[in-house]
């Protein structure tokens, strides 16, 4: 075998034998991360009255930045967000770029929650029992209602990475995550 065959027999031996990165779900309680953005610009509460929820929201969340990150941890098998999306249509073009599934949630009066956090949970944990191969969950809000999520991925061997805003997230589901960052980390902004 001539050199050039050995370095191109090398290089499929090292391609066949390379690792390839566990598959990750991502999560977002999207709703609930561009909240705590609206409320960094605008103050605390700003967000959670009529005039700050119910109507056409500006996008301020770095969707692709989020995305990336999440794919450096391994190849991206489910990804959802959960959110009212009636008002974050001028997230079209970022979510549809990136391939996320979009599970809408009509809240039912104006000051209830919407839901989106509990069936966040039960899509993950049914994920879990349905998809063994994967092996990293990244979680993107800062809910301490995500807590007893992630005891029970990491009970079943799974890997639980959460991402949330400084400001609004809970520190002990920061502390319960096998690790945490912060979204303004991810994205390179000021917090």
């Amino acid at each position: 075998m001539d050199l050039q065959n050995q370095a191109g027999a090398a290089t499929v031996i090292a391609a066949v034998a390379a690792p390839v990165a566990a598959p990750v779900a991502v999560y977002w309680d999207f709703e609930n991360l561009h909240a705590r953005l609206v409320e960094d610009r605008q103050g605390d509460g700003a967000y959670n009255t009529p005039d700050g929820r119910f109507k056409a929201q500006e996008p301020l969340v770095q969707v692709q930045k989020l995305v990336d990150f999440a794919a450096t941890l391994g190849p991206i098998a489910i990804h959802r967000a959960y959110c009212n999306w009636q008002y974050f249509g001028r997230y079209r073009e970022a979510l549809l770029g990136a391939a996320i599934d979009l599970v809408q949630f009509f809240p039912p009066c104006a000051s209830a929650k919407n839901g989106a956090d509990i069936r966040l949970c039960l899509d993950a944990q049914e994920d879990s029992a349905r998809f063994a191969h994967i092996a990293q969950f990244v979680i993107i809000g800062g809910d301490s209602d995500f807590m007893p999520l992630a005891q029970k991925l990491q009970a079943a061997g799974r890997r639980v990475i959460g991402i949330g805003a400084r400001k609004s997230t809970n520190r002990y589901w920061a502390g319960c995550c096998d690790a945490f960052h912060y979204y303004e980390d991810v994205v390179g902004v000021g917090g």
